[in-house]
């Protein structure tokens, strides 16, 4: 277990801070006494904790820059956001490799660095693995999610080299009633018209979106923690399992299957790479470091979501 090197009240920098896990996560460093920054691409507002970038560019006000305690990095072209063609393949890529290497790069160039930079990557890194269970050493992929995770993880090697701590979060499926994934099927699961996707064997590894940003925290103050990390709960299951349990938190039956063939037909590439084909991560890493999940298991994180 690693040591705590905060015991004040830091000045954190988040990029995509109006994304789920953003504002989610800003809300979080408030309510924690800390003072949280938003990277944004418009002008900032009058008085507002924000800073301007250009993530394709790299435009940054550097004085403005210096001084922060830590930086969180989550921006990027939603993988989900619509059918992959050769153009949408290239935003998924560029959002996050250009943009994170643009800014680990400003980050190396400051006077006053951050002590630690925790740049988002995902689970996606290791492939379609089956039930093979995945740590942080696991082997991997070689398809388009995989070496977008690979260019996304190498992007912050300038801020490595210039002596900040950089923690990758591979995250997994973010579990929330506000967006993602569980979002999304909660409407056809409260019709009755839920259930597994494909031959549902597929294995989901999700983290409830409170347990990620408490992650998120406790990756800041572990300086034990470097590299990535996975940050999924640890009771990853099938997507069979998932949708029964889902429909039994929400009292609905869920044996309405979607077909592979129908999951192709209406998202072409994306549904192999994102539906249809899963990994078992488990977080030793996190888990090491002496982190305690408070919804470690799938019926308390559906309920505990279900319930506000």
């Amino acid at each position: 277990m690693g040591s705590n090197q905060w015991s004040e009240r830091m000045k954190i920098l988040v990029s995509g801070a109006s994304g789920l896990v953003g504002s989610r996560l800003c809300s979080y460093l408030e309510a924690h006494d800390h003072e949280a920054w938003k990277l944004t691409r418009r002008p900032p507002s009058d008085g507002a904790r924000e800073l301007r970038w250009n993530p394709q560019t790299g435009d940054f006000d550097m004085a403005a820059l210096e001084g922060f305690d830590a930086v969180v990095h989550l921006a990027g072209e939603s993988i989900a956001g619509g059918r992959w063609n050769a153009a949408r393949k290239a935003r998924i890529r560029d959002s996050r490799s250009v943009g994170t290497r643009h800014l680990a790069t400003a980050l190396a160039r400051l006077t006053a660095k951050p002590k630690v930079l925790v740049s988002a990557s995902a689970i996606g890194i290791y492939g379609p693995r089956g039930d093979e269970p995945l740590d942080e050493a696991a082997s991997h992929g070689d398809d388009f999610l995989a070496s977008v995770c690979e260019a996304w993880e190498a992007a912050a090697e300038p801020a490595r080299e210039a002596g900040i701590r950089v923690v990758h979060p591979r995250l997994g499926v973010v579990l929330s009633t506000e967006g993602g994934a569980l979002a999304k099927m909660l409407t056809p699961f409260k019709l009755c018209l839920g259930g597994p996707l494909g031959h549902g064997r597929q294995v989901m590894s999700w983290i409830h979106i409170d347990d990620l940003t408490k992650a998120l925290l406790h990756m800041i103050e572990d300086d034990s923690l470097e590299g990535p990390v996975n940050s999924t709960a640890p009771a990853a299951m099938s997507n069979a399992d998932f949708s029964r349990a889902l429909g039994k938190a929400l009292g609905r039956p869920a044996f309405i299957p979607m077909p592979g063939f129908q999951a192709r037909l209406l998202f072409g590439e994306m549904a192999d790479a994102l539906l249809l084909s899963g990994q078992r991560v488990t977080p030793k890493r996190l888990e090491a470091s002496g982190f305690r999940f408070d919804h470690p298991e799938l019926a308390g994180a559906l309920s505990a979501l279900l319930s506000r």
